[in-house]
């Protein structure tokens, strides 16, 4: 009988390749923040943080009393997220000469109509909650409350300019902040009374009247379905009950952490415990995180309440 096949390693890479191209928050699992800091065990990452003082005045006749004038503390972040996915695949229903294309195929249809879909769900509601609720280890960290007006074609750009303000007085770095909004938000902007456009006409029939960013911003596009504040994880995804639109957000991706640590994917031959058939499984812990002290890199306009 042949031996079961391990596609953790390949399936891992693939996906690498595919985060960038396929998540509508692919950039934000681009993070250079996922290479920078240290794994304690598979599931936990410890952020290292730096506290110093101020600079004082000195002079040339005397020498001050040496002391350290920083502190060292850790902020540690604990993937909580397991998800798994298994399917069982009869012979007859694939070329049994190519298993691997085979299996290929059927993942590659899980991952973008489900697998993806549902990260995407879990990156913004996620990062809503975080960003919206203190943290009660940390005693520096504060929760933050979204703005709620109702973007029109009238107020968007005010809107936006509202959101880069309050970064820039928060000194968060302007270059590579991306405007995630939804489909409708997206041609307000497209709209606006105020929007300049550079049309190239140069080519006969071919006018491109799509805004890609803004002051330097890219803007991304969202389906509205998938910019919610809350949702439930049973079997894929679902809208919570109570969660309310997301038009627009603001980020920086330094402010962010999105770990996946895929640690078993495999492909078992049929055997007469799956009474003939291939069984393929994959589980992965992953997760999303807001640095603590850099929740300013992040924007939210929402619906309003009830």
């Amino acid at each position: 009988m042949a031996s079961p096949i391990n596609y953790a390693v390949q399936y891992s890479n693939a996906l690498a390749q595919a985060y960038p191209n396929v998540l509508h928050f692919g950039q934000l699992y681009a993070t250079p923040n996922n290479g920078r800091y240290r794994w304690v065990n598979a599931r936990t990452i410890e952020i290292p943080r730096i506290k110093t003082t101020g600079r004082v005045n000195a002079d040339r006749d005397t020498i001050g009393t040496a002391a350290r004038n920083y502190d060292n503390s850790w902020e540690t972040k604990a993937l909580e997220r397991q998800r798994k996915w298994s399917t069982l695949v009869h012979p007859q229903d694939i070329d049994q000469t190519n298993t691997v294309a085979s299996i290929t195929n059927i993942t590659q249809t899980f991952n973008e109509e489900n697998k993806f879909p549902e990260m995407d769900a879990y990156t913004i509601s996620h990062l809503y909650e975080l960003w919206s609720t203190k943290d009660a280890k940390d005693d520096e960290d504060e929760a933050k409350t979204a703005v709620t007006t109702e973007p029109t074609t009238e107020n968007v750009l005010s809107l936006f300019d509202d959101a880069m303000v309050a970064m820039d007085e928060a000194n968060v770095p302007a270059t590579g902040r991306i405007l995630y909004v939804t489909s409708k938000v997206k041609k307000m902007i497209e709209n606006a009374d105020k929007i300049y456009r550079s049309l190239n006409v140069g080519t006969a029939n071919n006018i491109n009247r799509t805004v890609s960013r803004l002051d330097e911003v890219e803007i991304v596009s969202v389906p509205s379905s998938l910019m919610q504040t809350k949702f439930t994880f049973e079997t894929g995804y679902t809208k919570a009950e109570d969660a309310k639109q997301i038009y627009m957000f603001l980020v920086h991706p330094t402010a962010v952490i999105t770990p996946v640590s895929y640690e078993f994917a495999q492909l078992d031959p049929p055997s007469a415990v799956t009474e003939g058939k291939y069984i393929y499984f994959e589980e992965s812990h992953e997760d999303v995180f807001i640095l603590n002290k850099r929740k300013d890199a992040l924007y939210f306009l929402v619906a309003a309440g009830e």
